[in-house]
């Protein structure tokens, strides 16, 4: 039973921080090292202020927008985060069929426990979007290329910001392993890759998994090796600064995903509050702009949009309404933040996505010598 009523994300956390076992909380909620840019993501948010406008006609609003030219629901969808069913025994499925229920878009992990196959079996009504890595064996990769067109994905997002995972403390201390009854789903076929995280060599047993498997010798040319073998739109994801924005794309991104992986590569780092209209202003409309890392609330996400995102996604948010309730935890955490955010639009005069321009936020130290 629940002691109090959950009225915000910050309630789903605290409920789930109980419900976790703590290996779990620990590799969902930590940050890398010291974990600054993990507190910063939060603090940089506050930093801007709504420009709220009024005498404005918003007894009809409307969230909808599109995302590389699909109608979605509202503005936000859900990032991708690995090994969900830690959080519940329905994981990826249950966050799926939540953000179809919401009318977001999902973004499925290629760490995940459940398969590709599976999640679009079971949820079918979802915009779906499969996050990849790419692996040292380029076979093993084009694969997964092909099997996420094939089970009706939308388009493929490649994580840029990973060639090794970043030092996750908590991790390591608990040497961090999957549990044994969960399995890496889109791997069953290659033993090695779908059990190597049950193992651990005294440290953090996924970046040992990261270590072995993924690719750091990567560079702008396997962008144009990914997108020779696929015909779904590429979106590229971990993108921090306006140099690598034009590089992306100059390689051909559909989107530009301003990322800080949630605090957990590289402790520093710019928060993506802070990224975001570096990237919006070299993008300059050629292709859209997404953001995430932080994100939990309404009035943030409108913040993030009046500089330009297109689209805001949320990954821990979604793993603390899992714990509290599976599909059920997940819907409500989305409509959540939905209620916030249309209560935002409609109380600073925008009863539309448009109406949100960058006219509507200003720094709070511009403000201060207004």
């Amino acid at each position: 039973m629940m002691s109090k009523p959950l009225v915000g994300v910050q309630d789903y956390e605290r409920e789930a921080r109980w419900r976790l076992p703590k290996t779990a909380l620990d590799y969902y909620q930590s940050g890398a090292l010291d974990e600054v840019t993990l507190k910063e993501n939060k603090e940089a948010m506050d930093r801007w202020y709504i420009r709220p406008r009024f005498m404005r006609d918003v007894s009809k609003r409307s969230l909808a927008t599109t995302l590389l030219g699909h109608k979605v629901a509202v503005p936000f969808g859900v990032a991708p985060t690995a090994m969900q069913r830690m959080a519940h025994p329905d994981g990826e499925v249950a966050t799926a069929r939540a953000a179809g229920r919401i009318g977001a878009p999902f973004t499925l992990s290629t760490i995940s426990t459940f398969s590709l196959e599976e999640v679009a079996m079971r949820a079918p009504n979802t915009l779906r979007l499969f996050q990849l890595y790419i692996y040292k064996d380029r076979e093993l990769t084009a694969s997964l290329v092909r099997r996420a067109e094939a089970a009706g994905f939308s388009a493929l997002v490649l994580t840029v910001d990973a060639p090794y995972f970043g030092i996750r403390r908590a991790d390591v201390r608990n040497q961090f392993t999957l549990p044994p009854h969960l399995r890496m789903a889109n791997f069953q076929s290659d033993e090695a890759a779908s059990n190597h995280l049950h193992t651990s060599d005294g440290g953090s047993g996924i970046n040992e998994y990261v270590a072995s498997l993924f690719d750091p010798t990567l560079t702008w040319e396997d962008v144009a090796w990914l997108k020779s073998i696929t015909k779904l739109p590429l979106v590229l994801k971990g993108i921090l600064t306006r140099e690598d924005a034009i590089l992306g794309v100059e390689a051909g991104a559909a989107a530009i995903w301003v990322s800080n992986h949630g605090a957990r590569q590289v402790d520093g780092v710019a928060p993506t509050m802070e990224a975001l209209p570096e990237v919006v202003e070299a993008v300059s409309d050629r292709c859209e702009v997404y953001v995430d890392s932080g994100f939990s609330q309404g009035a943030n996400i409108f913040k993030a949009l009046a500089l330009g995102a297109n689209m805001v996604f949320m990954g821990r948010p979604l793993l603390w309404g899992l714990a509290c309730g599976g599909e059920d935890g997940a819907w409500s955490v989305l409509d959540t933040v939905r209620t916030e955010l249309e209560s935002t639009m409609a109380l600073s005069g925008c009863p539309t996505v448009p109406d949100i321009t960058r006219a509507m936020v200003v720094r709070r130290e511009t403000r201060a010598h207004l």
